[in-house]
């Protein structure tokens, strides 16, 4: 059998170009993200990136998607195991690290700078970026569940947020590495406020949740 017929072959043809692109975003920036390149950096002919996937375009969008399952993948599990905001929060600055040192957050930053100029990426990207918001709202439809102040919270809205919170700061974290701690940090006193509203006794809970409802428009 072929290695073009060989549907193993062929897939580690494609796992090989998937993970060539997603190598050749970090080192080299999506403005020298080529079929040349990306072959080059899979170890394979120039010819079967478009063999496979028809296009630099539709490669770098497979990428983008392959790349995200990955990530969100590898930390499923432990966020199954997050059993407050507080705990999010301090997950997500540790994620953070992780994907730095990575070179994840290098990926994410060409992939949306490419998104503004390229339609098909611009689909993949916020593809991948919904996993990662579908797996933020789980925990936090959970967690917001026994909270006095779960019934003001929109937990899809939130999870929006905090997914945006985040891509913003591993951009922005490349100008203001200090700026971008301190915004770390204020999320984090922020699920303090939210862990001591959840201390408090069941008649202090109750004139919280009123005050909050006689506030809302």
């Amino acid at each position: 059998m072929s290695a073009a017929k060989d549907p193993s072959k062929a897939q580690e043809t494609r796992t090989k170009l998937l993970e060539g692109a997603l190598r050749t975003l970090t080192e080299q920036g999506i403005a020298k993200t080529s079929a040349r390149s990306i072959a080059a950096a899979a170890g394979v002919n120039q010819a079967l990136v478009f063999y496979h996937f028809g296009s630099v375009d539709d490669l770098l969008a497979e990428a983008c998607r392959y790349g995200t399952e990955q990530r969100v993948s590898r930390y499923r599990e432990r966020l199954a195991g997050i059993g407050s905001l507080s705990e999010l929060l301090a997950f997500g600055r540790e994620m953070h690290e992780e994907e730095r040192e990575a070179g994840h957050v290098a990926v994410l930053g060409q992939l949306l700078a490419g998104a503004q100029t390229q339609p098909r990426l611009a689909a993949a990207t916020g593809a991948g970026l919904a996993l990662w918001i579908a797996e933020i709202e789980h925990v936090l439809t959970r967690v917001l569940a026994g909270s006095p102040l779960g019934e003001f919270v929109d937990p899809v809205g939130l999870a929006r947020a905090v997914a945006a919170s985040f891509v913003g700061m591993e951009l922005y974290e490349g100008v203001d590495a200090v700026g971008s701690e301190r915004a770390l940090d204020s999320l984090e006193q922020l699920s303090v406020l939210v862990t001591a509203v959840e201390d408090l006794g069941p008649l202090a809970q109750r004139a919280v949740r009123h005050r909050l409802r006689r506030s809302r428009p």
